[in-house]
């Protein structure tokens, strides 16, 4: 961290300096820098290396670093109105539209103003990051013979023989193919196994980012209601003989954002509904790697109980590691393998090899084990710390299910109405008023939601008090919007 902040502070003293110089003007050499803003000469490496980068610096090897020519004057923008035509004429009134909404991505994606507590991140807090490892394991991977070079389309064979071992042995190698994260391989699924305007089953609610990627094919979503236990058969069945459907999408374990887990007596028949349709079963297996300390032995993936290729199964190590080590996997059998392998070549031709590389080395290591270890507990700690603090200062908040995987809670808000209190968007509107940022809960449905919802990140944060105060802070906004107006407003 502290190299970092070196780094940031020298760019911006440095850029602050350039006007001193002529276009095309030497700076002072790195010898000099390093010995004016006393750093080290990494320090200075980077920050110029930084500064080229933004297009002000220009550096010329042996020579020096010098003040970049001004850029040419950007043209005056044309008319770009005719591509609303172009883009809505997807060919007669038959064909489903497709449209791309990322709003419920980008609610855990998009970086909130300076000093907002992240409640609604995706992804694991940098200091719950295996930085070190991963550095490291780039670092050797670098250094492989072939490191750069071309990787097979399918992916490394050794990987792809990891992520088997890691589904079940069920699985081979030869079933697997290494995806650009688990996002990629959702998209790649949902294209090969239903065509643009067919339906495609999904849980209600469900994680946002599968039904954008689910309109922006063409694919028309259809909720499927969950309980406790996740979702629920009869009401599956009744979804495939309505709509015709051939795919249904599910996240068994840990499901987001519920937090649920598919009870066992439900996981085999699932799989006879989906079998007797003639369906695919999309499985993100997203959360495995997240699961708390307390969990007790998981229930395996469904592919492990799939002889009849029914199951097509996603998983990633982005979520547990960094959200760059974008690398993950999907496993199917039969003639559905050489579809997804076909649509994925066309995509991306392939997985970059030093990345690759590097999550080999990564899982190949003793901190992988420790790394895991350490998630479990520290998710296990942030989820009682926030469960507790909600409901002692947010009782109005109905909690009804506290997971024991994942990085989330999913809170209920009372009905609205005459009496009762403020609707979702209103919670999340003033809660970043109070600077702490929180997910809506509709980008998770697909259609009408039976009730208001927010979503709470525990993972995204620093750890204990930033929870605490994060809760303070949610109260303060929540108290705020339910006080009665004063008198003659």
């Amino acid at each position: 961290m502290q190299e970092r902040s070196s780094v940031a502070e020298l760019v911006t003293s440095l850029r602050a300096e350039l006007n001193r110089y002529s276009p095309g003007g030497k700076l002072p050499s790195s010898r000099a820098l390093v010995e004016r803003f006393r750093v080290s000469p990494v320090t200075v490496s980077r920050a110029i290396a930084q500064l080229a980068a933004e297009g002000l610096v220009a550096t010329r090897p042996g020579s020096g670093a010098f003040r970049a020519e001004p850029r040419a004057e950007v043209p005056a923008p044309g008319d770009t109105s005719w591509q609303e035509v172009s883009l809505s004429g997807d060919g007669g009134p038959e064909v489903v539209p497709r449209t791309v909404d990322a709003s419920g991505v980008l609610a855990t994606l998009a970086a909130p103003p300076p000093g907002t507590i992240e409640f609604n991140g995706g992804y694991l807090h940098a200091g719950l990051q295996p930085e070190r490892a991963l550095s490291a394991a780039l670092a050797r991977a670098g250094r492989r013979p072939g490191a750069w070079g071309r990787p097979p389309t399918d992916g490394l064979p050794e990987l792809r023989s990891w992520f088997a071992r890691e589904i079940g042995p069920a699985v081979s190698g030869a079933d697997v193919l290494i995806t650009a994260g688990g996002q990629s391989a959702l998209a790649t699924a949902l294209r090969a196994l239903a065509p643009p305007g067919a339906p495609v089953l999904v849980e209600s609610p469900t994680y946002p980012g599968m039904l954008a990627v689910a309109r922006a094919t063409g694919l028309r979503p259809v909720p499927v209601p969950m309980d406790a236990d996740g979702v629920r058969p009869e009401l599956l069945a009744d979804a495939f003989r309505a709509t015709g459907a051939r795919v249904f999408v599910t996240q068994p374990l840990f499901q987001n954002p519920t937090g649920a887990t598919l009870a066992p007596a439900r996981r085999p028949e699932v799989l006879a509904i989906a079998r007797a349709a003639g369906a695919f079963v999309i499985e993100d297996d997203f959360a495995r790697r997240l699961v708390h300390e307390d969990a007790g032995p998981l229930p395996p993936p469904l592919a492990a109980d799939d002889p009849d290729g029914v199951v097509v199964h996603v998983c990633s190590l982005t979520k547990v590691t960094s959200p760059s080590l974008r690398v993950g996997a999907l496993a199917a059998r039969g003639p559905v393998l050489e579809r997804l392998r076909a649509i994925q070549v066309v995509d991306s031709f392939f997985v970059p090899r030093p990345l690759q590389e590097a999550a080999l080395e990564l899982v190949g290591s003793p901190s992988w084990g420790r790394h895991l270890a350490a998630v479990a507990a520290e998710l296990r700690s942030r989820r009682t710390v926030m469960a507790t603090a909600l409901r002692s200062e947010l009782p109005a908040l109905a909690l009804p299910h506290v997971p024991a995987g994942g990085g989330s809670l999913w809170l209920r808000i009372p009905a609205t109405g005459a009496g009762t209190g403020p609707d979702e968007t209103a919670i999340a509107s003033a809660a970043l008023r109070a600077s702490v940022a929180i997910a809506p809960g509709t980008p998770y449905f697909c259609a009408e939601p039976p009730a208001g919802h927010v979503r709470l990140s525990f993972a995204a944060v620093s750890g204990a008090p930033e929870i605490a105060e994060g809760v303070r802070r949610l109260r303060t906004a929540y108290e705020g919007l339910r006080a009665p107006a004063p008198s003659g407003m």
